[in-house]
């Protein structure tokens, strides 16, 4: 019997392609759900204040934030985690099978977590001067280390998908060996950071509304002090994470992540120090609509850069530099039982080995060999380029000059690829024949007409006459 690759069927998305939609639904759930955590140390520190201090004002802006929180993060947040699973296992299945066979009871005990802040969220917004305060404050600490407990057991899976840090995992599979990597603690640092930075932006919008002229002025600092303190632990977190990050990705960020994104993001860096500087100093300046701008440029201008260039610089891989992002396996990880699928598609192709070709295009013929192209095209490139010309992710027939010569595209596809020459792009050893297939393929994207679809065409044409 024919060995064949133990892929799933292919999810394409024209324009954008897969990775935007994981993308854009990923942003607005990291921005939910760092603000949820973020937000329940916000909570945890300021009961204290108010009880400590004996400043029942305080409690009140801690319910009216609360209720907000409940539709701005723990709606939101549940909304698009579900968001998250549908559209990463449609997109990348053997990715997510991956993670879910290294940490499933890890993934587990975040879900335990997870629970109690949704239990706590609530307690602490419908509990407020219904219960003692000591009472109160024993919920609030158990709500903040609940909430962040959450994100000390989802980075490791994080961590793992940009490298498990060491070779000593691909042997043992262990998950300790995964979740410990080099990457893991500074990780977890600039996330926290972020956390108490989003969370001192979030909370100004519910600031800005309060009545009380001493209470806005206390509490605006206080969240200014926390958005500064997270900023500049971020400076601090980001300098020791770059440190941890393996050779691809470093050469990923520095060559084309920060020529692309770091104006932006220092100029958005600037612009935050300066609002929290601001609104420590003037506190009663703060404006609703001001806070609401302030949280959507973190959101577009941090957020979406900072995950986009995390995914990106993790390439060719998608998971513990063992599963390419176009879902090949790429080596063999004795402690997961995993062989490489690199032998077998050398030896026999993708078209013969992938359950789920069409029987018609197992085998290329002159008749067949420009759809042949297509969707070989599709299961090798459309997880980080979008096939069309105005294409949202990173678009194939640009990046080949909009060559319509096959010869010269298939060259490429000869040299660098086959060989596994760019450190950021997916080895292809592809038979021959499936690659002079793709470069008709992308040739054809730029207006280069296969003989055999010329002839067709030709024939259609001379029967439309004879009809007529």
């Amino acid at each position: 019997m024919l060995e064949m690759l133990g892929l799933y069927p292919q999810w394409y998305v024209p324009g954008i392609g897969t990775a935007w939609v994981m993308g854009i639904i990923g942003t607005i759930h990291v921005l939910a759900s760092h603000t949820s955590v973020g937000a329940a140390w916000l909570f945890a520190l300021l009961a204290q204040k108010s009880v400590s201090e004996n400043k029942p004002e305080i409690m009140l802006y801690l319910k009216k934030y609360g209720m907000f929180l409940l539709v701005f993060s723990y709606i939101i947040g549940s909304i698009t985690g579900p968001g998250i699973w549908y559209s990463v296992t449609v997109a990348s299945p053997r990715g997510i099978s991956g993670l879910i066979h290294n940490f499933v009871w890890l993934w587990a005990s975040e879900w335990v977590f997870f629970f109690v802040e949704v239990i706590g969220v609530y307690a602490m917004v419908y509990l407020i001067g219904k219960i003692d305060n000591k009472t109160y404050l024993k919920l609030a600490w158990s709500f903040a280390l609940a909430s962040w407990a959450t994100m000390i057991l989802i980075v490791p899976i994080l961590s793992f998908m940009m490298w498990p840090g060491n070779d000593q995992w691909y042997s043992t599979g262990s998950t300790f060996d995964a979740a410990f990597n080099l990457n893991y603690f500074a990780h977890l640092g600039i996330r926290t950071a972020f956390m108490f930075a989003v969370a001192g932006a979030v909370g100004g919008i519910i600031a800005a509304t309060l009545k009380d002229r001493e209470t806005r002025i206390e509490i605006t600092r206080f969240l200014s002090k926390m958005g500064l303190a997270g900023m500049f632990l971020m400076l601090v977190m980001f300098m020791w994470y770059t440190a941890t990050l393996p050779e691809n990705a470093r050469l990923i960020m520095e060559t084309q992540m920060m020529p692309k994104y770091g104006s932006t993001l220092g100029a958005l860096l600037l612009a935050t120090l300066v609002y929290f500087i601001f609104t420590a100093w003037k506190p009663m300046y703060l404006r609703q609509g001001v806070a609401v701008v302030m949280t959507l440029a973190i959101g577009l201008f941090g957020l979406w850069p900072e995950e986009r260039s995390r995914e990106s610089m993790r390439k060719p891989y998608v998971a513990g530099q063992y599963i390419y992002s176009n879902q090949f396996f790429s080596r063999d990880v004795p402690g997961k039982g995993v062989v490489s699928d690199m032998p077998l598609i050398e030896a026999k192709g993708v078209l013969a080995t992938n359950y789920f070709v069409p029987e018609e295009l197992r085998k290329i013929t002159p008749e067949n060999q420009l759809r042949a192209g297509e969707v070989l095209t599709k299961i090798m490139c459309a997880n980080c380029h979008s096939v069309e010309s105005d294409g949202a992710l990173r678009p194939l027939p640009p990046l080949f000059g909009h060559s319509d010569e096959p010869k010269m595209i298939q060259a490429y596809l000869d040299g660098a690829l086959y060989h596994g020459k760019i450190p950021y792009m997916p080895r292809m050893p592809l038979p021959e024949d499936e690659r002079a297939a793709m470069a008709l393929y992308i040739a054809s994207l730029s207006g280069y007409t296969p003989p055999a679809v010329a002839v067709s065409q030709a024939t259609h044409s001379s029967s439309a006459k004879g009809v007529n």
